[in-house]
């Protein structure tokens, strides 16, 4: 009835020519009074009550309609709309109507469902035959109609009421002032919840519940009222049973001999009203959205007070601050110091992880490798590289055989979902007749680093000690799954990304954060520390390892100082155009270590490479500084650049031009491995 008295004063627009109203309480004279002032035809009122009042009386004698007392108990009409209504009259006599709209009004339900969305469940209020509020959280208050008093005279005070205290609570002073006067409107209801009939009665418009349907529920045994929604999925639709669910509970209730109080209410869920989903995604959208993911132990992570870095979508730990330490700087050094020293752990589950499965894994990995897969001995590891058709470097990472037909090979953490979406599209439309199945595992397994002196240490105080972590039994790039005290089982690799000996070790993603905290509990005797990205581009630069800067989509092989990976004995992607003239020329720039000739000189990455004694101009520049870091290991900074013909002039003084900054410097190339060149100590 409220939504056709909307349409005659809001919108001027008419519902029925010869209008039919029933209600069980007052509101429902509201629309009546409206109707009438807008020129309707009332055909009758039903009223369920057994009295209205006298000005009620006086009001359908000057519109010159009926009141009934009793109930609607069936409409005819069908496609062509409402012709007739019949009524159940107080007494049992039966009446019909001719119209051709029903407006029904059964009264009104608080907004309980912010106060239920804080887990308050609210209580059953009689007079109003409805569920209110029983209590708020902290900041909140129910007043007016949202807490069962429909009065003008209720809401004006409970509102100001509200108000001031909002004020107050807020840091706000001053006057409070006086609430408006206005007397409650008249207020009575008889409930009515389900008028028997032949038809069907539905209790959910949406999705199409019936009184029946409830019954049956009770007949099955389905009695709690969360048993009830699920068998008959009342107030499961849009609206979350704003206009089923206390008609459902009543009904349930009368079947089943018990009280509306005693049968409950469901738990309301949020959203109150349908929102779009564009709505929760903000400005996250398009072009714009970027998802946050976080690595299996990131909780750990931000208990040690980590400091995180963007990468990609990822969080990672840059480094891990201690009581004491100034800057970054400090904090990244201790931690290097500490994985040269003793050992520390790292965790490196943002890699991309994918498993190769088939009987022909091993070929189409020679397809899309520079290097030699199919001859790799189960139980090993090899770094591989990948070029692009045009022969330029596309990623890189460490491929291990952990069975015949099964190898498992990681990429950047960078192009982990690019390097899936190319092998995918060589399998598919490039080598269809392969047999082999790529499945991305990256979010399956917590992958960690454990570098240094003391790493089999701290390994074999979670490794079962059935297992050989020796030299010879685990050598260098050797891998397989092992069994952990506990009896979980984990795959180990012998990797190094550090110069130190290291392994990497993969659990089950769900059991990343346990092993963070367990390697910390374990390492403990040893000194054991946890460190960052910050500390792992250390490591990488002391000794020369390549990295995002290196592989920036210009660069070969070659240039990177892999020429020599370059298998002569089959094809693969990018054989053919690596060999293009342009990316063979004796003068392209390759990859050269620098350090600047002042050990207190601190460098940056970016600066352009100048021939000593020359002006800096496009004519004389010969490269650029891709990396840098303060090494501890040799107390300087120390970086890798792409220097044209660098190889042929280790040694050689050049100048470091930096217009960005303003700084100028000279520099030594120098060989790109700065620490333990010969492997000894990884290899150890």
């Amino acid at each position: 009835a409220s939504a056709m008295r909307t349409y005659v004063a809001r919108y001027a627009a008419t519902p029925a020519k010869r209008l039919a109203l029933f209600t069980n309480n007052e509101d429902g004279w509201r629309t009546v009074e409206t109707a009438l002032g807008a020129g309707l035809q009332i055909a009758a009122v039903i009223d369920a009550r057994s009295e209205v009042s006298p000005a009620h009386r006086s009001l359908a004698s000057k519109g010159g309609f009926p009141v009934l007392h009793g109930s609607v108990s069936g409409v005819d009409g069908g496609k062509d709309g409402v012709r007739k209504i019949a009524v159940s009259l107080t007494g049992g006599a039966r009446a019909e109507v001719e119209a051709d709209g029903l407006a029904v009004s059964g009264g009104w339900n608080p907004a309980v469902g912010l106060t239920a969305y804080h887990r308050g469940r609210p209580k059953w209020q009689n007079d109003i035959s409805a569920f209110v509020p029983d209590g708020a959280p902290p900041g909140m208050v129910a007043a007016g109609a949202a807490n069962g008093d429909f009065g003008l005279g209720a809401c004006l005070s409970q509102g100001f009421a509200a108000g001031a205290a909002a004020a107050r609570d807020t840091g706000h002073s001053g006057t409070v002032g006086i609430a408006p006067a206005a007397d409650d409107e008249a207020f009575s209801l008889t409930p009515l919840w389900h008028v028997a009939g032949k038809g069907k009665a539905f209790v959910d418009y949406q999705h199409d519940v019936t009184a029946s349907d409830i019954e049956l529920a009770q007949r099955e045994g389905f009695e709690s009222v969360e048993h009830l929604k699920r068998y008959t999925t009342l107030g499961m639709a849009t609206d979350q049973g704003k206009t089923s669910n206390v008609a459902g509970l009543a009904i349930m209730a009368a079947v089943s001999g018990r009280s509306i109080p005693e049968t409950g209410t469901t738990i309301y869920r949020p959203p109150y009203v349908p929102v779009a989903i564009g709505a929760f995604a903000g400005h996250h959208r398009d072009e714009t959205f970027h998802a946050t993911r976080l690595t299996p132990s990131h909780n750990w992570a931000v208990e040690q007070g980590a400091i995180f870095v963007d990468t990609g979508l990822w969080k990672r730990a840059q480094w891990y601050p201690r009581a004491g330490e100034k800057d970054w700087l400090e904090s990244v050094t201790r931690e290097v110091k500490a994985v040269r020293g003793g050992v520390g752990f790292c965790d490196v589950s943002t890699l991309g992880k994918i498993d190769v499965h088939g009987p022909d894994a091993g070929a189409f990995l020679d397809r899309v490798y520079i290097n030699t897969f199919s001859n790799l001995a189960v139980g090993k590891a090899r770094y591989g590289l990948m070029l692009r058709e045009d022969g330029i470097v596309y990623d890189d990472g460490t491929t291990s055989r952990l069975a015949e037909d099964h190898y498992f090979l990681t990429t950047t953490t960078a192009k982990a979902g690019l390097v899936m979406q190319h092998l995918e599209f060589c399998r598919q439309v490039l080598f269809p007749e392969l047999d082999v199945q790529l499945t991305s595992v990256s979010d399956q397994w917590a992958q960690f680093s454990i570098a240094g002196p003391k790493t089999r240490d701290l390994l074999r105080e979670i490794v079962d000690p059935a297992e050989d972590l020796s030299n010879e039994g685990f050598p260098f790039m050797g891998a397989r799954e092992v069994a952990l005290r506990g009896g979980l089982r984990a795959r180990l690799f012998r990797i190094s990304f550090s110069g130190e000996m290291a392994f990497e070790i993969s659990v089950p993603a769900r059991f990343g954060d346990a092993m963070a905290r367990n390697l910390m509990l374990a390492g403990a005797p040893f000194g054991v520390t946890p460190y960052g990205t910050e500390a792992l581009g250390v490591m990488r630069v002391e000794k020369g390892h390549i990295a995002g800067p290196e592989l920036s989509g210009t660069t070969t092989a070659a240039d990177l100082g892999l020429g020599k990976m370059m298998s002569t004995k089959k094809d693969y992607i990018g054989r053919v155009m690596a060999g293009r003239e342009a990316l063979i020329a004796p003068d392209r720039q390759v990859v050269v270590g620098i350090k600047p000739t002042d050990k207190a000189r601190r460098l940056r990455s970016g600066a352009h490479v100048i021939p000593k004694g020359q002006t800096p101009g496009p004519g004389n520049d010969q490269g650029y500084v891709t990396s840098v870091c303060f090494s501890p290991t040799l107390d300087q900074w120390i970086g890798l650049a792409l220097v044209e013909r660098g190889r042929e002039r280790i040694g050689e003084i050049v100048h470091g031009h930096d217009p960005l900054r303003g700084e100028d410097y000279d520099v030594e190339l120098c060989n790109p491995v700065f620490y333990d060149p010969d492997g000894g100590r990884q290899r150890g």
